[in-house]
């Protein structure tokens, strides 16, 4: 199996309900991959892919999350970065987990923060036509998002 720098931080990740299939991508110990589970709409008829890389030096530096699944959100640019204020250098903690990035951003997918805009026009719609955002949001949501894998048997 693969030698991981972070076992109990993978396992914590993987039993996490709000991801599923979390792993190494290519065997690569510093990129993982997954799916996040929204809880809310207009999101959570879909999954959205993400990769999370950590950096050479971790737990020193942040590790960044991004979307590899296009989504309509304020606070997530066209590429899939996300304004995720934990992972910037002024409020990383070395102590951060991997799971806590992860929720953050599941998070921020179930209630778009005004405060954290990488679109300006998006956040613009959600404050000033809500219902229009929604509608968009839920459209682009049926056209790019992956399927909703079944929950785990218990």
């Amino acid at each position: 199996s693969l030698p991981t720098l972070f076992p109990q931080e993978l396992e914590e990740a993987r039993r996490w309900e709000g991801a599923r299939d979390v792993r190494p991508l290519d065997g690569n110990v510093r990129r993982w991959g997954g799916l996040l589970l929204p809880n809310n709409p207009p999101y959570n008829t879909g999954a959205f892919r993400f990769e999370l890389t950590f950096s050479p030096n971790h737990p020193l530096e942040p590790l960044c999350a991004t979307l590899r699944t296009p989504i309509y959100h304020p606070s997530v640019d066209p590429e899939g970065r996300v304004c995720q204020p934990l992972t910037t250098h002024q409020h990383w903690e070395p102590t951060t987990r991997a799971i806590q990035v992860l929720q953050d951003l599941l998070l921020q997918l179930d209630s778009p923060d005004p405060q954290r805009v990488l679109r300006p026009d998006v956040a613009r719609e959600l404050q000033q036509r809500p219902e229009e955002f929604q509608r968009r949001a839920e459209e682009h949501t049926r056209l790019h998002a992956e399927p909703r894998p079944d929950p785990p048997c218990t």
